[in-house]
């Protein structure tokens, strides 16, 4: 049976949106994180050695990591569906975004979460001095780079609807955490009319949705 160990507020709702969208049968199994250091509990290790998920479980296997993880899904239960066909831009496009989603996309956005939440990790005594630290580094560097990639996600959702072409891919389910958490997370400055308005697609598809339902929102 397949199982999915879902960490809440974490990439691994791309693999409940993704079964849901594919209509697999899947256990479930969720847990929370540690609310002082926001971190995965000890048990995910027992599952896989780095302890993060997403982790999925099948038949003897452990798959983790959510683009090798999505990837293997679609070769196993997706028939052809979320992916576009071999050789066309559009699938060039998909692989370009799979991959761009970890690859460079959530850097910036995991250094932005990073600093935001060190003040309120050390000492009493220096959470001044570290949220100045944390202002300046943000404001000079971190800032300026989410601002970067979303501007650019803006210019190519003005080409097309969704990032691989005109249909929804597997590529959208892979952005959707980057994106996602840039707009509702990041403090994204500006309008962005195509970006804010390609989340509310997402959000609006009822695979999306019975994933929050089961899991809670990704972000």
């Amino acid at each position: 049976m397949l199982t999915v160990h879902h960490l809440e507020h974490s990439r691994s709702h791309r693999i409940l949106w993704l079964l849901e969208e594919l209509e697999v049968e899947y256990e479930f199994q969720s847990y929370p994180r540690n609310p002082k250091t926001q971190l995965a509990p000890k048990e995910l290790r027992d599952l896989h050695p780095l302890g993060k998920a997403p982790i999925v479980t099948h038949d003897g296997e452990v798959w983790a990591e959510s683009g090798a993880v999505i990837e293997t899904l679609l070769d196993e239960f997706g028939e052809g569906r979320l992916r576009p066909a071999e050789g066309t831009p559009e699938f060039r496009r998909y692989r370009y975004w799979m991959h761009y989603a970890e690859g460079s996309a959530m850097a910036p956005l995991l250094l932005k979460t990073v600093f935001s939440e060190l003040p309120k990790q050390g000492p009493a005594l220096a959470r001044p001095v570290l949220k100045a630290v944390a202002h300046t580094v943000d404001k000079e560097y971190i800032g300026g780079q989410v601002q970067l990639h979303v501007d650019y996600w803006e210019e190519e959702l003005a080409e097309r609807p969704f990032f691989a072409g005109e249909e929804f891919t597997a590529a959208d389910i892979q952005m959707s955490f980057p994106v996602v958490g840039a707009v509702e997370r990041a403090g994204v400055q500006g309008e962005y009319p195509k970006v804010r308005a390609y989340v509310e697609r997402l959000k609006s598809r009822p695979a999306y949705q019975r994933a929050v339902e089961k899991g809670g929102p990704p972000v």
